[in-house]
């Protein structure tokens, strides 16, 4: 057997610190020049030739730190000695004994210390505490385990003017107040629940043997065609001097071009795709929408997966229905404490919806379709659904939330208000794409089989107006082995806005950016 080895593994080899003996050093010199190697049997070299340090040791972050609340209330039991770490989130001082709650993010449920008036007395609400003691079995209902207090120790004082005290406070305090709202029970469960749906859409798409990718954020190309991008300009002097074209457009600065932050990966993840076959990314996107409604932000996540040889429009929406409902399965087998307290304190109806989403399959019907029933609710749209229009937020939620009663694709959309890389379909006037509509929220998904026809591409881009030159690198594409393929990208906050029930997007979110607003 023979390979070639490629000159960049030299760095890699020493960056990675592997521990080699003196006669493999040739070895890896000819490794990083490039040179033929010939073995005599099929075992990789990396086994035969290097001396790897074995590992002898498992670690966790527990051999170094203190339990979390949450392992503690788990897996320790009564009788056992303690140590608690966290935030004071009240407490409650009383003649004989008193209590006070801790809670350090790790879950819902903190912890109830028994303890003295007199240390209670130095406890303040916000401040950062060390308990040690005996955990007991509680007997009260609202918690199974306590601690009886024997050692207490204030490791950061908490101010007289904590903003969060024991009461009520509305979403727009606590909007103003983005760098402790997350100490609530509110935000901690949404935030939970936010990293568990990133867990599980990693793991769903390595299930499904996915690479994940990353896109850059700085791009010179708008993807969605719409305009509604942040443009970038870098002033690394004070009296720099920076030309511009007739139009404004900067001529010479950092990047020679103009530049914008990314409104989608997709571009790029398709590059990837088209040599990698099955691809992921998440990362942050950017829209300069001036808008101040409860489903938009200025800066928000998007999930986008790319597909090779994916031939017809139902193969993908039966894999970004399949990875949906996987994902909330997650979810709810992870957060069960979580969602139980939004379906308590936020939305009443979020259990059965939930639950309907894990079992009942998905709604399809077409852009003209939807139309039709637009036209024929009995209800008044502050926006009459017209033909070759988009919808509106008022038209989607009708769709989901009253007419299909459930998640709903909207396939075939006219292609004049499609971007300008969907797939054509045979009929020249529609796009083969699909919007999946959520109840509540609206539009959670986008995703379209892609243009693979080189000079069909070239048709929508010029129908667009769009400068064929800037895409050259997306049409060598299609001319050096183009293939079928298509993705989907998911709104991570408007899915987080329907597992969790909340009504504004800027609070599924930890900092928020939108118009006017972009605080911490």
């Amino acid at each position: 057997m023979s390979f070639k080895l490629s000159s960049f593994f030299k760095s890699f080899i020493f960056l990675r610190g592997f521990n080699l003996s003196p006669g493999v050093l040739p070895f890896v010199r000819s490794f990083a020049f490039g040179q033929e190697f010939r073995l005599s049997s099929g075992v990789s070299p990396f086994v035969r030739r290097f001396r790897l340090s074995p590992v002898t040791k498992t670690t966790s972050l527990n051999n170094y730190s203190p339990k979390t609340i949450r392992n503690i209330l788990v897996n320790s039991t009564p009788d056992s000695e303690v140590e608690v770490y966290g935030w004071v989130r009240s407490v409650r001082v009383q003649k004989n004994v008193s209590f006070a709650a801790i809670n350090d993010g790790s879950s819902l449920k903190g912890m109830q210390v028994i303890l003295t008036s007199e240390e209670a007395n130095k406890l303040k609400t916000g401040a950062c505490v060390r308990i040690r003691g005996i955990l007991t079995q509680s007997p009260g209902t609202e918690q199974s385990k306590e601690l009886q207090a024997q050692q207490v120790e204030v490791l950061g004082e908490s101010d007289s003017t904590y903003p969060l005290q024991k009461k009520y406070h509305s979403m727009e305090f606590l909007r103003d107040n983005l760098h402790l709202r997350s100490r609530t029970n509110l935000f901690g469960a949404i935030f939970r629940v936010r990293s568990a749906a990133i867990i599980g859409f990693q793991n769903f798409f390595q299930t499904n043997e996915f690479f994940q990718i990353h896109t850059p954020i700085i791009t010179n190309s708008d993807c969605e065609g719409g305009g509604e991008v942040f443009k970038i300009s870098a002033n690394k002097k004070k009296n720099i001097k920076i030309e511009h074209t007739k139009d404004g457009l900067v001529e010479k600065d950092f990047f020679g071009s103009p530049v914008y932050l990314t409104v989608s990966g997709q571009l790029h993840a398709e590059i990837l795709a088209c040599a990698m076959s099955r691809v992921y990314t998440f990362g942050p996107v950017f829209r300069a929408e001036e808008s101040l409604t409860s489903r938009h932000l200025a800066e928000f996540w998007m999930l986008e997966a790319e597909i090779a040889f994916m031939f017809n429009l139902d193969e993908l929406l039966d894999f970004a229905e399949s990875c949906l409902r996987e994902t909330t399965k997650h979810i709810l087998n992870t957060c069960s404490q979580d969602l139980e307290f939004f379906n308590q304190w936020v939305d009443e109806e979020l259990s059965t919806r939930l639950e309907s989403t894990t079992n009942k399959p998905f709604i399809r019907i077409t852009y003209s379709e939807a139309i039709n029933i637009l036209s024929k609710a009995n209800k008044k749209f502050e926006f009459q659904p017209v033909f070759g229009t988009s919808f509106h937020s008022e038209h989607e939620k009708y769709l989901a939330t009253d007419y299909c009663r459930g998640p709903v694709f909207i396939t075939d959309y006219p292609k004049e208000i499609k971007p300008f890389y969907m797939r054509v379909n045979p009929d020249g006037k529609t796009v083969a794409c699909t919007d999946l509509l959520f109840p509540k929220v609206g539009e959670i998904v986008g995703g379209s089989l892609r243009e693979e026809r080189y000079q069909k591409l070239v048709k929508r881009l010029e129908e667009f107006n769009l400068n064929t030159e800037e895409f050259q690198w997306y049409l060598d594409l299609r001319k050096y082995g183009t293939i079928p393929h298509g993705g989907f990208g998911i709104g991570f906050e408007r899915y987080l806005q329907y597992i969790t029930g909340m009504d504004n997007i800027r609070d599924v979110i930890p900092f928020p950016r939108s118009t006017n607003f972009c605080k911490v």
